[in-house]
């Protein structure tokens, strides 16, 4: 052990000999602490004195306290206004002004509109007015009396083109900012039912899925700024940018509201014949423009008739818009009705189904409506053509789709789909005067769901009624992901056919009287 514990003793530590490179350090920095020193104590006072302590603190708020950040004024809540105020508002308002014309009353701005409001109608108004092909006069000169809708159209038209501009201040004004967003959430609707109408009418053989597709792609968001700038009105969009240059999120969004606000406004004052000539003429659309094509698809072969008024042309937007059904026509939409319903459903009349379930569908729904025909034949036929369209809304495509393609309840749901949008959003518009139209936008979605269409018509007990394919129909009546999707579309088929016959009354009795969409009836307990 002697030697081992010699040579630890003998065991040397030398200090280490770095290069001289790398014992030079060169100081780049210095880090000093910000906080300042705490205030001396004077000596009388003791250390843990309270206004030494408050001294301190002060001191120290003083230096690192950062900025007070206010909640922004919307969020500052305001005491309501009293009844005298609130009664005066609401009798100053013009959407109370009009007792004859409803729908439009409750489009108009809230309150009066203001100083700013009218210099932008006084800038802006006439080169609108001018692309779009109106009379550059006033509209207060149209008509006589307030009861004539043309009237209101430059205040209507001043709306439609208020989009949202975080930098302006007018158009953030309440009055603005909703009747603006009103107007959109109408306007969608009436060009989606225009343009179904129209399509019906112009291609009778064809299914509804490439009708959608050609719609898409002539009023698609994204096609939306290209109509805008064709019409000239991208300037009064944009006024301070450059359209071609701007991204699409930042493009689309307020050229779809424009939009869509535009043909709000039209159909209000003139009704859905100007919606075509807009459209068609000031916009230029072009149905048979190669882009608004729908895809190749496999097409089944359709070996029936169509209606003689179909058979000779195809129909242009001139014949749409120009309509008028003769004075003793069986339906208020007699040439759409045809469209939907082909003349080869007369063979399925007098079947099992129509002497076993019709009558008992018929009285649920509250059909024949009572009708003042000078000749009772009128009334006999219209009946007739009644119950095979009924006929027509129970029919599920398995059962005869692929041998003749239009008997099926396809083309009926599409106009059904369409109307009860465009029903409903009426509704909403006249019954919350003071909601914008996300707001109203929400609710509709809400009470339009598909499960919901199908859920008021299996409460009245009609799925029953539905005529399935053999080869599918227990796996309909048993499945309810198969079961729900096609009572759906009988839903919106029966509104269809109520608006084809009888016309938009009617579509309103069945969805707020006789299948209560907004569920609002009593209940049997």
């Amino acid at each position: 052990m002697a030697p081992a514990a010699m040579a630890f003793q003998a065991l040397t530590f030398s200090p280490l000999h770095l290069p001289a490179t790398r014992r030079r350090a060169r100081v780049l920095a210095v880090a000093a602490d910000q906080t300042p020193p705490p205030p001396q104590a004077s000596p009388s006072e003791p250390a843990n004195s309270p206004s030494r302590l408050l001294r301190e603190l002060a001191q120290r708020k003083k230096a690192v306290s950062p900025k007070k950040k206010h909640p922004p004024r919307r969020f500052i809540l305001k005491p309501p206004l009293d009844d005298e105020r609130l009664t005066q508002r609401f009798l100053n308002s013009p959407q109370l002004s009009l007792k004859s014309l409803p729908l439009l009353s409750s489009c108009l701005p809230s309150s009066p509109l203001s100083a700013a409001d009218r210099t932008w109608m006084d800038e802006y108004l006439l080169e609108a007015k001018q692309a779009l092909g109106y009379p550059l006069a006033p509209s207060e000169t149209l008509g006589e009396g307030d009861d004539c809708p043309a009237r209101h159209f430059d205040v209507l038209l001043y709306l439609a083109f208020q989009h949202l501009d975080p930098s302006s201040e007018r158009t953030r004004t309440r009055h603005v900012r909703n009747g603006h967003s009103r107007l959109w959430f109408l306007g969608q609707f009436v060009l989606e039912l225009a343009f179904c109408e129209f399509f019906l009418q112009r291609y009778p053989r064809e299914s509804p899925g490439p009708m959608r597709e050609r719609v898409f792609a002539l009023i698609g968001k994204k096609m939306l700024p290209k109509w805008i700038k064709a019409a000239s009105l991208h300037n009064l969009v944009f006024p301070y940018d450059d359209l071609d240059k701007m991204i699409r999120k930042d493009r689309e969004p307020p050229t779809k509201a424009v939009f869509w606000a535009l043909f709000g406004a039209i159909y209000l004052c003139f009704g859905m014949p100007e919606v075509y000539r807009v459209l068609f003429e000031a916009f230029g659309m072009d149905p048979e423009e190669e882009s608004c094509q729908p895809k190749l698809r496999r097409q089944l072969e359709d070996v029936d008739y169509v209606s003689v008024e179909f058979e000779k042309r195809q129909l242009a937007w001139q014949d749409v818009a120009a309509y008028r059904p003769p004075a003793d026509a069986l339906f208020a939409h007699p040439r759409l009705f045809r469209a939907c319903v082909p003349p080869g459903m007369h063979r399925f009349r007098g079947n099992i189904w129509d002497f076993d379930n019709r009558p008992k569908i018929m009285n649920i729904l509250g059909y024949p409506l009572p009708a003042n025909d000078k000749i009772p034949e009128i009334t006999e036929a219209r009946n007739i053509e009644l119950g095979l369209g009924l006929q027509l809304c129970f029919m599920h495509p398995s059962k005869y789709k692929f041998e003749h393609p239009r008997f099926c309840f396809e083309r009926l749901e599409y106009v059904g789909q369409k109307i009860q949008d465009l029903v409903l959003a009426e509704r909403l518009l006249m019954k919350h005067l003071d909601a914008p139209g996300r707001w109203l936008s929400e609710k509709h979605r809400r009470l339009l769901m598909n499960k919901y269409c199908g859920r008021y018509l299996r409460d009245k007990h009609l799925h029953h009624y539905i005529i399935y394919g053999e080869t599918v129909q227990d796996r309909f009546e048993h499945n309810r992901r198969l079961r729900n999707p096609s009572t759906t579309a009988v839903q919106q088929a029966i509104h269809g056919l109520s608006y084809c016959v009888y016309g938009k009354p009617d579509v309103r009795r069945l969805m707020f009287e006789v299948f209560d969409f907004e569920q609002v009836q009593p209940k049997a307990v």
